[in-house]
């Protein structure tokens, strides 16, 4: 008999977690996988795009060619396109003959506005990161801790419960004592489900990743009609008339009125352009994916965890509607399952319990820890 209440007695000193090693705190993930991929590509797109367009330019020189008289010397070439890349006005003709101009500097600009551009995509991550990561990680530390500190009260519990019932002189006498404990809920670890249950009526965090995800959206179809915009009004134009006649030059007359010019690099911005769109467009749906996945629950993480005793968020119906902190949380609880210890423990118990013959002999990792301890024996069906 005592060698199998040692063996007994070593198995439930393994089924215990370790304490961990080192803090949490520096292991937690504190952004979504979907919103990690989102800020990388659309903060970091056109940072790239517009990099390469910053190298081509330093490395060709002028942005434009212009078509200077035969007779201008090569630093009367060199002034024209200067001034025309200063100016970038393009002077032509309407249907009536009469004088029209036309503004290009958006050209000049597009490479400048794209760095605006990554700016906006960065500022609902700065959102998130000072007004709800703070508040998030404080949550994330002390579930996980309790999570894996109720499933080793579990197990600590049978051990104790091994102990009196050695000690007993009466084991029927024990199992009711066993069963009142259930029906009285005494084995309940109150703080944490009461803890989750106070974050259903909390709305900060929630109010934040949505607020987060439509200024993404937003930024998105803002970014997608200024480029739009370009396409419809400058991007198809790359060559333009340009005037040199002002100033001192005003009354040259061998100056010609109108100088033919063209846009070096006008095929380099409409292929960034298509670009940044063409991705922004893509981008769009994902980030109202992220939103509208708060409107359901995920149930999976607690439906696990009900093996602990007395944690019954869902089969109590406390669950009610999904947008709000809790379901954030589970969210991020997700995404840090690697932090959980105790959930691949009671993940195995939970498929154990699919698998038994009587569902009924394991309703909580406590049962599962009395039969491993080899109390089953004498244990009451319930």
């Amino acid at each position: 008999m005592s060698l199998s209440h040692t063996a007994a007695e070593y198995m439930l000193s393994d089924a215990l977690l370790p304490d961990p090693g080192g803090s949490r705190a520096k292991g937690l993930r504190l952004e979504l996988p979907s919103d990690r991929l989102l800020k990388f590509i659309t903060v970091g797109l056109p940072l790239f795009l517009v990099s390469l367009a910053f190298a081509r330019e330093f490395s060709a020189g002028s942005q434009i060619s212009c078509f200077s008289p035969t007779n201008f010397t090569g630093k009367q070439s060199a002034y024209v396109d200067a001034a025309c890349w200063d100016s970038l006005v393009h002077h032509g003709f309407d249907a009536e003959g009469h004088a029209v101009t036309k503004s290009l500097w958006a050209l000049k600009v597009f490479p400048y506005s794209l760095l605006v551009v990554a700016v906006l995509m960065y500022m609902p991550y700065l959102l998130w990161r000072y007004a709800a990561v703070p508040a998030l990680h404080s949550d994330l530390l002390f579930i996980i801790d309790e999570l894996d500190k109720s499933y080793n009260r579990s197990v600590r519990l049978v051990q104790h419960m091994r102990k009196v019932q050695q000690a007993s002189t009466e084991p029927e006498r024990f199992w009711e004592e066993y069963e009142r404990a259930r029906q009285e809920r005494y084995f309940e670890f109150p703080l944490l489900e009461r803890y989750l249950t106070c974050k259903q009526h909390a709305h900060s965090l929630v109010f934040i990743y949505i607020l987060r995800n439509l200024l993404l959206v937003l930024f998105l179809a803002a970014t997608c009609l200024y480029l739009v915009f370009l396409h419809l009004n400058i991007f198809f134009q790359d060559e333009f008339s340009c005037s040199i006649k002002t100033g001192l030059l005003q009354m040259e007359p061998h100056i010609p009125p109108l100088i033919p010019c063209k846009v070096v690099f006008f095929s380099v911005f409409q292929l960034i352009s298509l670009s940044v769109g063409s991705v922004y467009v893509l981008l769009i749906p994902v980030a109202i994916y992220n939103a509208l996945q708060l409107c359901q629950w995920d149930k999976g993480l607690l439906s696990v965890y009900e093996m602990l005793p007395a944690f019954d968020l869902l089969s109590r119906k406390m669950l009610t509607c999904p947008v709000n902190d809790l379901n954030v949380i589970l969210l991020f609880l997700r995404a840090n399952i690697s932090e959980l210890t105790s959930f691949g423990r009671l993940n195995a118990v939970s498929a154990l319990r699919e698998a038994t013959a009587n569902k009924q002999d394991i309703d909580t990792v406590v049962d599962f820890m009395t039969l491993l301890a080899g109390l089953e024996t004498t244990k009451p069906k319930h």
